[in-house]
């Protein structure tokens, strides 16, 4: 007997369950040879209950989900075992019967909304189609009962929404398109397949509280798929942990976090950094190392102070303004313009970390891109390494690149499919003409070495490494013209989360052997914690709290920056049911109409270094 069946037969012995899933393998063909990724995995939902499956990227959890729905393609899949809904058998259903099971009796919500919509229908059109394919009800009926649903996943102004695209609605708002449509028939049973992982901590917050909600208003089973613990700590009844392809642990969501006997269980806990914890502490601190062959946690050394105490900072950026201009009608005049980052003011001295925090659309990665002049800024001062960028020529905006890199949020777009890695690290240094082929050749080989990949590995392509893999690959590369300044524009959100803790560890221990300033950009409060000397809180284009780390985790005092604080998901099953009953607003518009004067912005300091905007 498996550990998920004797688990799932000790738990359920009077209450017939919901979905019961016995020796689930799942096989798909691979070169004329059937390869199992998920293998033999047993479990059972109660009424009302909400199971997770936890694991990385790879670990099979979402192969799961598409066999329990059975939306894998037939001739390339082979799906064994026992799926049963409500006593019913599904992996011997007929298709016809199967359709009427899918979005009736089970819902599911993906990862990426946008992709799940189509764009060219409206999506009260989209949601009344969910309604009409099950039920016989009239376009009217539809109507109203789609408007229902938007009020019930709490999108403002619904009826007025019914008729727009989902180009005109934000994240977060079109995964409450999502979930509106997966509750239009009321399901049985939601599966939630990493319903949260795109989206910015704050939304993710809002999702959370209203999946929570409406399962007690629907009395549904959840199925919710993650690879982020603290989201489970706050959803999930009971939990499962996957680890290539099998259930390495299952049981009582508290018991895994506070007794997980698997290594990978340990290993995926103490990856997860947890908001507060670094106390008054003034540096960055490294994630502890865990071998997950034993479960041994290895805490390693302290990060030694890299800031250099001198007065010049390596990065000075003074009121940058960086606007789009909007042009519209048949001559296309110009009617307003996107103020995406509005008289942003800060410094970066060597081996310093600033951190810049914020939702999508805040402006954070235009300003990292206008400090490189990827994007031309509007007006401002910005200086690196001497350069004043804002007057460069071509010649010496080439030169000025070499002191400041960009490392990006998706590596394997920034890494040409066709190139292999070895000349991929090689070309900066090569197209700058710093030397020969074998000294580009011998400097990529000891960079990659340094990241934590193997010289040997020069020949391979893109396509052979994993996610991790190739966010060091593009470390490397951006290391080839020995700069002073990395932006890192989110390098690690993508990540899973024992990955993003191997790059932050590196990152950490390449500014401390080259000195290096970091811009790193991002919306996860919890790493910024653990890696940042300062932060700066962006919104809506403009820096709203600025200090040292310690100062504005400790005593944040905008509201915005309490706001992104608080939806931080807490790895602590004991707040499983508190919901954070956040506003509910889509982030405000950046556009301005023309010969828009924004007001000027006055600053308060509340310690040495810490200010916060006075509204």
């Amino acid at each position: 007997m498996s550990l998920a069946q004797s688990a799932v037969e000790g738990v359920f012995g009077l209450t017939e369950p919901v979905l019961s899933v016995r020796n689930l393998t799942t096989s798909f063909k691979v070169e004329d040879q059937w390869r199992s990724v998920v293998k033999g995995i047993s479990f059972d939902i109660a009424p009302k209950e909400t199971v997770a499956i936890v694991g990385e990227s790879g670990s099979g959890k979402s192969v799961t989900s598409l066999s329990i729905m059975r939306l894998l393609p037939k001739n390339a899949s082979r799906i064994e075992g026992s799926v049963k809904l409500g006593g019913r058998e599904l992996l011997t259903l007929p298709d016809e019967q199967m359709r009427q099971v899918r979005g009736n009796e089970i819902s599911m919500i993906f990862q990426e909304p946008m992709t799940s919509l189509n764009p060219i229908f409206p999506i009260g059109k989209q949601i009344a189609e969910a309604l009409t394919v099950h039920r016989d009800i009239s376009r009217a009926e539809a109507r109203a009962e789609v408007i229902r649903l938007l009020e019930k996943v709490r999108i403002p102004n619904a009826p007025n929404r019914y008729d727009e695209f989902p180009h005109q609605f934000s994240g977060g708002m079109r995964q409450r398109v999502m979930i509106a449509m997966a509750l239009a028939s009321k399901p049985k049973l939601l599966i939630a397949d990493e319903p949260t992982t795109a989206l910015d901590v704050t939304i993710q917050g809002e999702i959370l509280d209203l999946i929570k909600t409406l399962q007690d208003e629907e009395g549904m089973s959840v199925l919710f798929i993650t690879h982020d613990m603290g989201v489970v700590a706050e959803v999930a009844d009971r939990t499962i942990v996957m680890y290539r392809g099998e259930a390495v642990e299952t049981g009582p969501t508290e018991q895994i976090f506070h007794r997980g006997q698997h290594p990978y269980t340990r290993a995926l806990l103490s990856a997860v950094p947890r908001l507060g914890s670094m106390g008054s502490r003034e540096l960055p601190l490294r994630f502890p190392s865990i071998d997950i062959g034993t479960g041994e946690q290895f805490e390693l050394e302290d990060v030694a102070d890299t800031v250099a105490k001198t007065k010049t900072p390596i990065l000075d950026v003074r009121d940058l303004t960086t606007r789009f201009d909007i042009h519209s009608g048949l001559f296309g005049r110009k009617t307003g313009a996107v103020h995406a980052v509005e008289k942003v003011s800060f410094q970066v001295h060597e081996g310093e970390t600033l951190a810049l925090v914020g939702e999508s659309g805040c402006g954070k990665s235009t300003t990292g891109r206008s400090v490189t002049r990827l994007i031309t800024p509007t007006s401002g001062e910005v200086t690196i390494d001497g350069y004043n960028v804002m007057q460069l020529d071509k010649t010496t905006l080439r030169s000025m690149r070499r002191s400041i890199q960009m490392v990006f949020q998706d590596p394997f777009a920034s890494l040409n499919p066709r190139m292999s890695i070895g000349s991929a690290v090689m070309e900066p240094y090569i197209e700058h003409r710093l030397g020969t082929k074998a000294q580009a050749r011998a400097k990529a080989a000891d960079l990659l070495q340094k990241v934590g990949l193997s010289p040997d590995m020069m020949r391979r392509f893109p396509h052979e490494f994993s996610g991790g893999q190739r966010q060091r690959i593009a470390i490397a590369r951006a290391l080839m013209l020995d700069p002073k300044v990395i932006v890192a524009d989110e390098a690690v959100s993508a990540l899973d989360v024992s990955i993003k803790a191997q790059v932050c560890n590196l990152l950490l221990d390449l500014q401390q052997s080259l000195k290096l300033a970091y811009l790193f950009i991002s919306h996860d409060m919890a790493v910024v914690e653990r890696v940042s000397h300062r932060v700066a809180v962006m919104y809506l284009g403009e820096i709203v709290e600025i200090g040292p780390r310690a100062a504005v985790f400790d005593n944040p005092q905008h509201p915005y920056t309490r706001k992104l604080m608080a939806a931080v998901p807490i790895p602590d099953p004991s707040r499983r049911g508190i919901k954070r009953n956040m506003a509910i607003d889509e982030i405000k518009s950046p556009i301005r109409p023309v010969g828009y004067v924004p007001p000027l912005r006055e600053y308060r300091e509340i310690s040495p270094g810490h200010l916060v905007q006075v509204a």
